[in-house]
């Protein structure tokens, strides 16, 4: 990943924040295989799982190298927005956003009862603020077990963490302002984010 210093968060702590945010992982592995799959945060692994059917979890063996890519927000930056334009006019337009790149190596899994944990522990944490939960128990068991051979468990046991948060850092405190205004002049969910980030001095939400 091109990592301008200034658009570094400030910790690692940010990144592994901005993963429990925005949890939708792009899984890619040798020969640019790639898929798409929400994974938790466990220590220093990353969790989740893929149909039987896709081919992915057989192309890649376990071991091999693999980089899972997390985006949080983004948003288009209108020159317009920047208090330079009027200045100088020598302003171009671009893009913030949020970005975390974790490498590690995969492993497979296929035992029945660590991929009911796997679903389990999924199910807990994005049902959390549900009205009313749904848990795996509430599925009759033989659905269950049928749904757990139709899936593999992925388990990246992660090496190294990069990521970039670019929240308009490089631009002066009035051009700063004038993005975060004409981000929330906007109704997009992208633009409204990208805004509270910048406000909270480019740290991610807590999760």
């Amino acid at each position: 990943m091109y990592r301008p210093p200034h658009f570094q968060p400030q910790s690692e702590g940010d990144a592994l924040k901005a993963i429990e945010a925005w949890p939708l992982a792009t899984l890619v592995t040798d020969g640019l295989v790639a898929t798409h799959l929400p994974m938790l945060l466990q220590g220093d692994v990353l969790t989740g799982h893929v149909a039987r059917a896709n081919p992915h979890w057989q192309q890649a063996p376990d071991g091999a190298l693999a980089l899972a890519i997390f985006q949080g927000p983004s948003a288009y930056v209108s020159p317009g927005f920047l208090a330079t334009k009027a200045e100088h006019g020598r302003v171009v337009p671009t893009y913030n956003y949020v970005a975390v790149h974790v490498h590690g190596r995969i492993a497979w899994i296929d035992d029945a009862e660590a991929k009911r944990g796997i679903v389990r522990e999924l199910t807990d944490r994005f049902e959390a603020a549900e009205r009313k939960p749904w848990s795996i128990d509430d599925a009759p068991a033989d659905y269950i077990d049928a749904m757990l051979r139709g899936i593999v468990g992925v388990r990246l046991h992660i090496e190294r963490i990069e990521s970039q948060f670019k929240l308009s850092q490089n631009r002066t405190e009035d051009d700063r302002t004038g993005v975060e205004l004409g981000l929330d002049g906007r109704t997009d969910a992208g633009s409204r984010a990208i805004s509270e980030l910048m406000r909270a001095q480019g740290r991610p939400p807590s999760g």
